[in-house]
């Protein structure tokens, strides 16, 4: 169990895996700022730079406002711990980020969420709605997995990643969302747009759906290829992010 007492690893591990652990630390974080955690659930992983495709993700039992660097757990695509440590993981977290780690070399960061918002749009038949900027800049991001359970069962990986096909961003359906990025602040601010989308339409839909605006055709297709400056946004965006966290949750980085 977390105690707060994990010693530093940045002496052990590569400047590479203390890079990425310090980026993945800060997820979590930010993840906790933004009141998106579910007390120990849910997780964030990263790709550890290698040809192992050995991956980080957070400890069962810590709160995502206490993550750091050093004690997030190492693992391989079976689930095997491969690092020194008291620590363990949960076994469902391992099941999603496991499937996108081993199919995806670009999902080098992988943030899945159960948040109200992300949740509510995700049980929705019609899924996301073109009736936010935000929604209309995602809208062709985002893929659509159909909720199975609690993900335990190894066997639904290969549905996970052919539903997720080349997308960065995906609604389980009564499960939540998810983000995957090339870099921590890629899958970040994907996952950033993707909830207040979210947020948004659940607050537009509360009075009911029969007055909701759907953006005009034109508008949509204009929205959609400027979409594509999304990934340029996350570079300026990071390291104000990081600053942030400096302010109000320091200790990330240790």
């Amino acid at each position: 169990m977390a105690d707060g007492t994990t010693q530093s690893l940045k002496s052990r591990v590569s400047a590479e895996e203390w890079q990425v652990r310090v980026d993945l630390a800060a997820l979590y974080r930010l993840v906790a700022l933004h009141g998106w955690d579910d007390m120990i659930f849910t997780h964030i992983s990263a790709r550890v730079p290698g040809p192992e495709h050995h991956f980080l993700i957070n400890p069962y039992g810590y709160y995502f406002e206490e993550m750091t660097a050093s004690a997030l757990v190492k693992v391989d695509l079976e689930g095997n711990v491969v690092q020194e440590t008291t620590n363990f993981i949960n076994p469902a977290g391992f099941t999603i980020h496991s499937a996108i780690h081993a199919a995806r070399e670009d999902a080098r960061f992988v943030i899945h969420l159960h948040t109200v918002a992300g949740v509510g749009v995700a049980a929705q038949s019609h899924g996301m709605l073109p009736i936010s900027q935000n929604a209309c800049l995602l809208q062709h991001q985002v893929a659509y997995h159909g909720y199975e359970g609690v993900a335990l069962n190894h066997d639904e990986r290969q549905r996970i990643v052919a539903d997720l096909g080349d997308k960065s961003l995906m609604l389980l359906r009564n499960h939540g969302t998810l983000a995957v990025g090339p870099t921590a602040a890629a899958a970040w601010v994907g996952m950033f747009f993707l909830e207040r989308a979210c947020a948004q339409q659940v607050a537009a839909l509360s009075g009911g759906r029969d007055n909701v605006l759907i953006a005009p055709d034109a508008a949509q297709a204009e929205t959609r290829e400027q979409g594509g400056g999304i990934g340029m946004v996350s570079a300026l965006a990071w390291p104000g992010a990081l600053r942030q966290l400096d302010r109000k949750s320091p200790g990330y980085d240790i």
